[in-house]
């Protein structure tokens, strides 16, 4: 029994390991020295078995197809470069780089090495059980190893940007973002990661965190200095457009997601009027979701309310579109209170979706009356004075203005009272 026990325990390790792997051509011989050298970081142990063995032929998992079943989901690791990447194996991942391995290569899924490293990031356990106070000992000591790991490759002056084409289209970014906070770009700018790269569809590391509304991510990557105002160049959105379009969501607006995030890309520097590659402003996706108090934010930045997109709509325009706007008396007064001409068709002459539901009839018309009416002069007046100070200065107004006059410009008229609209 003792034997049995000896002879087990020399083969414990990830679960498809040392007496699963076969190294293509080479062979069973290699199997286990090569597999046992790479996890044990033993560099004169792998050169002595690279000697008669390709350094880049893929380590393959036999084919009976009951371990197949089992280990199938687990194969990530197809080349020596790839295991030691996994397993953060700096001094194996030394020597084998120096023995011509190309970090490169991808794997059956479509990791290079570098996705494989972020892949298995030490992430932080649950505290309280047993398993997980082992881990949390051992996180600094995987931490150091992947850092380690990660300046070998930067080295071996290897671009740390690598296509990111799998099989499902992950990025270095979207690898990093499982790692909690974002911890894997952090290390990845400091190794010399372009903090501003794309991956396939145009989005850069800020643009995924503003649409996460990451506010921990979307402060370090702005300290690191991402460019905040960056457009996709897929479609011209900038991570403000991508912060206010997924806070203005249903689902964000009836769980009164915060705004925290947008507020901080506004206080770094975020142009709020950037347009898309359709002409949509920040605030354009603002109106369409109805959430007042970002478009208030807004507003306070300077957002042009009487901004158009390519085919003619305005912010209102937007905001009409959505038949569960218009019961949102306050925010639809605010619009019409700061649109300027109202413009209610855009370039084909349609008028927005939500106004051609039969409960809204009273309230299309009246709009269409407002639109034919030319603007008195002292309409005309506040709406430059609203456009010139907006919503961030009327304040200072106030002290400086006598109140009727203040009044005048900044207690927006209710226009509810021109129509009922049915509950």
């Amino acid at each position: 029994m003792g034997n049995i026990t000896k002879a087990a325990s020399r083969h414990v390790g990830p679960p498809f390991t040392c007496p699963l792997l076969c190294c293509g051509q080479g062979g069973t011989s290699h199997r286990e020295p090569l597999y046992e050298a790479i996890m044990e970081d033993d560099s004169s142990a792998i050169r002595a078995l690279l000697a008669d063995y390709s350094v880049n032929e893929p380590l393959s998992v036999c084919k009976e197809p009951y371990i197949m079943d089992l280990l199938s989901f687990q194969d990530h690791a197809n080349s020596p470069i790839h295991l030691a990447a996994k397993y953060r194996k700096e001094r194996s991942l030394q020597c084998l780089l120096e023995s011509g391995a190309d970090p490169k290569i991808r794997n059956n899924r479509g990791y290079t090495a570098l996705h494989l490293l972020l892949l298995n990031l030490p992430r932080s356990c649950t505290a309280g059980a047993s398993v997980s106070d082992k881990f949390q000992r051992n996180q600094p000591t995987l931490q150091h190893n992947t850092e380690k790991s990660l300046r070998t490759l930067h080295k071996v002056k290897y671009h740390i940007n690598p296509e990111m084409s799998n099989h499902k289209n992950d990025s270095l970014l979207r690898l990093g973002q499982w790692s909690e906070g974002f911890r894997a770009i952090s290390i990845l700018i400091k190794h010399g990661a372009n903090i501003d790269d794309t991956d396939k569809f145009g989005r850069t590391a800020l643009h995924i965190a503003a649409a996460a509304l990451d506010e921990q991510a979307t402060a370090t990557l702005i300290v690191y200095g991402a460019n905040i105002n960056f457009p996709n160049p897929k479609c011209g959105r900038t991570a403000l457009h991508f912060a206010v379009c997924t806070a203005s969501f249903k689902a964000s607006r009836i769980l009164g997601t915060n705004t925290d995030c947008i507020r901080l890309l506004l206080n770094n520097g975020a142009k709020v009027n950037i347009q898309d590659h359709e002409g949509r402003t920040a605030i354009h996706e603002a109106c369409s979701g109805g959430r007042k108090e970002i478009v208030d934010l807004l507003l306070e930045h300077k957002a042009d309310v009487n901004s158009l997109t390519r085919d003619g709509q305005s912010p209102l325009f937007t905001f009409l579109q959505h038949r569960s706007n218009l019961k949102h008396t306050a925010l639809l007064n605010k619009l019409l209170g700061l649109s300027y001409p109202l413009r209610l068709r855009d370039n084909q002459g349609h008028l927005p979706p939500g106004l051609l539901f039969s409960e809204f009839q009273t309230l299309k018309d009246c709009l269409i009356t407002l639109s034919n009416k030319p603007p008195s002069l002292q309409d005309i007046c506040i709406f430059t004075i609203r456009r010139i100070y907006g919503e961030k200065y009327k304040y200072r107004l106030k002290k400086r203005l006598p109140v009727i006059v203040w009044n005048s410009l900044y207690n927006y008229e209710d226009f509810s009272r021109l129509w009922k609209i049915r509950p």
